[in-house]
């Protein structure tokens, strides 16, 4: 709990609400996840070959442009694991 001006408020980072849980196991938020943890791959690999952090952005646009659409098809073809 938070106090402030005597009043006692809830802290969102320490006590779960159950909207997580149900966001969390959302089919939406895990392609999100997933997609995000493809781009972060991405970022790390380009950034490597650059010899330099490449940047979340430029890695999330050189990822959109040339694997997204592959992935998407992958993941839509392949049975979801739960």
């Amino acid at each position: 709990m938070v106090v402030l001006n005597n009043t006692r408020m809830p802290n969102p980072a320490k006590e779960p609400s159950p909207g997580n849980d149900l966001l969390k196991n959302s089919s939406l938020y895990r392609e999100f996840q997933a997609e995000r943890e493809e781009i972060l791959k991405h970022k790390w690999i380009e950034s490597e070959k650059a010899g330099h952090d490449i940047g979340f952005e430029q890695a999330l646009t050189d990822w959109i442009i040339k694997h997204r659409a592959n992935w998407r098809k992958t993941r839509q073809s392949t049975p979801a694991i739960t």
